[in-house]
Order: structure tokens, then C-alpha cells, then sequence
């Protein structure tokens, strides 16, 4: 797709041979040979086609990279599901102290008490937040957190004697809940949601036998709804042996307001990226701790922490562990963030968190129903999904609204997901965006909605205001060009 009008050209048009930033060379000084570091098998003189840039055009370069993006430092980024909320910058200085960025993995757990106490806290706090007993900070990210809770129900019930090879999942579940219950080994079967958006006990009654493990839900579950009947569903699990895991991704909505413990969930699986405000994927790895109760701790992985005479040690010897995920303990830099989060906010801070966040998304809500109504009659919590008919009124897919959205600087909600809800739009705002950005998302929100039916090519062709217009998305994903292609040489 070709560049918009007054787009930047690339490095390597605007490369001049022989144009060079500081030239160490001209005033003598000794230059470091990259073959004494990586070998001289490695190195090479010269590199055909490379780009030749003064300084300031390099630095210009990068720093206009970094301000392409979509981020939520930059914009309102309402994406539905997974929670984009503002990360505190102070959270990133706690992180940055020397104590903890210096602290290399491998330090003998004596030099390392102040860490290992950090993170014992954070289990501790995570613990009370969803009423469970026991914490592990092991996984590297909400998925291998889910992986992980399905791994400890599969250990468990082996204990017991029990063979069990079935996990029932909503059909509004994440994408990844039957990814996971695959990689566990376990077979799916799927529950449905009633018209009003939530699972029936019935519904549960009916897919139980003795040959289900547990039953993966998350709640409130994607079309935004709280789960009215979750504790029955978890009386009736527990009758024929089976767990409740519960799928921490909406816990937002629940901080200081409900426990999952109390709702009578056996595992829950948090993303502190998305709950307790640490950085989106944490730069990879991420943290996706689990919580479980007492009677599943035996077969959290390992190492664990524990507290002996002498201090916190990482503990490895536990016999019924279902073992180490990854290397070493946690990605501790995010687990700093997430202490940080929560100390600042305590209790009280939570609990208004997540009223904030399920007031802005009803405040959406309302103010956009006309226009876009709500795709179930229930409540919203920190989400909503909207829905909209001008697919059959102007030929304008809910694809081409998300795209106009980025004309006016918001980035697009989730689109299309659940995917029980046709052309949805999954808008989650948060808890830390103002009524003016949420105003704000609403005016653009009701113009492309008139645009739609006076003037629908602004949307089929839309964005208009980006360096790159229409990519195709799917191309670029099946078969992405990793290399630059002089003028003239031919594709490999």
C-alpha cells in the first residue's frame, strides 16, 4: 500500500554516500574491532545498501518511530478485554532502583532477602485481593498462567485417583482458554450462554459428569456481565469432584468489591499487566501469577518461597509440584511494578478503582445506546460490548468504523470479540481516563456513525491521517518482508 501524501521517506532514500555522524577516525582515536567480541566469522567490512545519515538524521529517525505508535501513553485506548490502563511512571522508578535492577537472578537467596520479601508481600497481597490461599508468581504471562492452573487441576485430580480428561468453557471464553486446555491435555466441551449474556446452572448440570475436570470461566465474562449464578455453578462442580478456575482476566471489575474465593473458585489466574497496572506484556516475559486454595498448593511449580530461621529461601523440594515452568522465579521487574500498584492504591484505592472503571463503562454505554446498542440487557462491569446496524444500513463494517477511529486519535476498541456477538465492538475504558476523553471518544463515536450513512467512503477508505493507509493485515502476517530489498533484486 502506498505511502500517504507527506509521508517520511525511508533510511535508505535519503541515504548520502559518505555522510557520517562522529567520525572518531579523523581525530586518531582507537577503534574497537567488533570481530574481537563476536568473531571475526561474524564481522564484515561493509554492508551493500546500508543507509548513510548524518547523526540528527538518525536520532530524528527513531524518535519519529517512537511517535507512530498507538500507545497508552499517548492515546485513549479503550481495548476491551484486556484492560489498557496508565501505568504509573513511579512503578517504573521502584523497578529502576539498583537494589532491584542490578539484582542479578543468581544471587544466593542470603544477599537477596530484600527481593525475595517483596515478592512474599505481593503473594500475600494477591492472596487477600481474591481470597485464596496460596499465590505462585512463577508464570511468565496470563496464558502460561492459564497453562499453569489447568497443569495444577490435572496434578491434582491424578492424586486422587481421578483420570479426568474434560474441561467444560463458555462460548464467550478468551482464545485462549481452549488453547490451554489443549496444551494440558485436556479435551473441550462448550457451555452456552443464555440470551441474557451469563451461564445457567442448568446449562453446567447438564455438561457435568464425572469425567470433568473443572470449568473455565471468567467473570465478569467478555460481553461485560457478572456471573449471577457462578456460586451455584461452583456448588454443583464441587458435588461431582470438579474445580471452578477462574479466568482472573476481568478482575479489574472485582478489585475490593468481590473475591473470587468467595464465589467459590478452587484457581484463578491474574495478568498483572492488565489488573495491577504493570506494563502491557511487560516487554516479554510479562507476569501471570496464580492463586489457588489449600488444597491445590501442593502442586503449585516450583520454586516456592519459604520462610525458615534464616530468612526467604526458594524452595524446590516439593514432591507433588507439577514443576518449574521457567527459568528462575517470576519476572521479577513486573512483580515490583504490581507491589508498587498495590501499595499505593491500598484497599480503599482498589475498591474505587473498580467502581471507577464500571462507572466509565456505563457511562459509555448510555451515552452511545441509541447509536450503538449494548449487546445484552444486563449491567455492564468495566466493559461493554456495543453493537450497530450499519452494516445493513450503509455497507460499512464494524472493520471500517475501527479504522475511522484512528482518524481521530483514539485507538479502536476490541472488534469482532465475543465472538457469540456479531460485529461487536468491546470497549473498555478504565479506570483512569477523565469525562472529557471519554466525551471525547463519544463525539468521534457518533460522527463516523453519521458519516457512515451520508459519506461511507470515508470509512471504506479510511485511516486518511497515518503514514500508511490500508495494510493488508493478514498478508503482512503470513508473509512478512524481514529484510530490506534494494530497487531491482528479486523477492527470495
Amino acid at each position: 500500500m502506498p505511502a500517504l501524501p507527506g509521508a517520511v521517506p525511508l533510511l535508505f532514500v535519503e541515504s548520502v554516500a559518505g555522510r557520517r555522524g562522529a567520525d572518531l577516525r579523523a581525530c586518531g582515536a582507537p577503534q574497537p574491532r567488533a570481530a574481537a567480541l563476536v568473531g571475526e566469522e561474524l564481522c564484515r567490512e561493509e554492508i551493500a545498501g546500508f543507509p548513510e545519515l548524518s547523526e540528527p538524521q538518525v536520532l530524528r529517525h527513531f524518535l519519529r518511530l517512537s511517535q507512530l505508535n498507538f500507545a497508552q501513553a499517548l492515546q485513549f485506548y479503550p481495548l476491551g478485554s484486556c484492560t489498557m490502563k496508565y501505568n504509573p511512571v513511579v512503578n517504573d522508578q521502584m523497578a529502576a532502583l539498583p537494589g532491584f535492577a542490578a539484582l542479578h537472578p543468581l544471587t544466593p537467596a542470603h544477599l537477596a532477602q530484600g527481593a525475595l520479601e517483596l515478592m512474599a508481600r505481593l503473594e500475600g497481597a494477591l492472596a487477600e485481593i481474591t481470597g485464596m490461599d496460596a499465590v505462585s508468581l512463577h508464570p511468565a504471562a496470563g496464558a502460561q498462567g492459564e497453562l499453569t492452573g489447568l497443569l495444577v487441576a490435572r496434578a491434582y485430580h491424578r492424586k486422587q485417583g481421578r483420570m479426568r480428561s474434560k474441561v467444560i468453557v463458555p462460548d464467550s471464553a478468551h482464545g485462549t482458554n481452549p488453547a490451554s486446555c489443549s496444551l494440558a491435555g485436556f479435551s473441550m466441551t462448550v457451555a452456552k450462554s443464555n440470551r441474557r449474556g451469563f451461564l445457567e446452572a442448568r446449562e453446567i448440570a447438564r455438561l457435568l459428569d464425572d469425567d470433568v475436570a473443572a470449568l473455565m470461566v471468567t467473570n465478569p465474562n467478555t460481553l461485560g456481565v457478572f456471573e449471577p449464578e457462578i456460586v451455584e455453578i461452583a456448588a454443583l462442580l464441587h458435588e461431582r469432584g470438579a474445580l471452578l478456575y477462574l479466568d482472573g482476566a476481568n478482575m479489574n471489575a472485582l478489585l475490593g468489591v468481590a473475591k473470587p474465593g468467595d464465589l467459590g473458585a478452587d484457581i484463578v489466574q491474574l495478568n498483572l499487566h492488565k489488573t495491577f497496572s504493570t506494563p502491557h506484556g511487560g516487554g516479554g516475559p510479562g507476569a501471570g501469577p496464580i492463586a489457588v486454595k489449600a488444597p491445590l498448593d501442593p502442586f503449585l511449580p516450583v520454586p516456592r518461597l519459604k520462610r525458615t530461621e534464616a530468612g526467604w529461601m526458594l524452595d524446590s523440594k516439593r514432591p507433588d509440584s507439577i514443576g518449574r515452568l521457567r527459568s528462575f522465579y517470576g519476572n521479577f521487574a513486573m512483580l515490583v511494578r504490581g507491589y508498587c500498584y498495590i501499595r499505593a492504591l491500598g484497599t480503599d484505592g482498589l475498591a474505587l478503582a473498580s467502581r471507577l472503571a464500571i462507572l466509565n463503562a456505563n457511562y459509555l454505554r448510555k451515552r452511545l445506546e441509541d447509536l450503538y446498542p449494548s449487546a445484552t440487557a444486563e449491567p455492564s462491569m468495566h466493559e461493554c460490548v456495543l453493537t450497530h446496524d450499519l452494516e445493513k444500513r450503509a455497507g460499512v463494517s464494524t472493520f471500517e468504523v475501527a479504522k475511522r477511529l484512528l482518524d481521530f486519535g483514539f485507538h479502536p476498541p476490541t472488534i469482532y470479540f465475543p465472538l457469540i456477538v456479531h460485529g461487536a465492538l468491546m470497549v473498555e475504558p478504565t479506570e483512569t481516563e477523565s469525562k472529557e476523553t471519554l466525551d471525547a471518544f463519544v463525539d468521534a463515536m457518533r460522527r463516523i456513525h453519521a458519516e457512515a450513512l451520508t459519506t461511507p467512503e470515508l470509512l471504506k477508505e479510511a485511516p486518511h491521517t497515518l503514514p500508511f493507509s490500508r495494510i493488508d493485515e493478514v498478508e503482512a502476517a503470513r508473509h512478512p518482508i524481514l529484510r530490506w530489498r534494494p530497487e531491482g533484486e528479486p523477492q527470495r
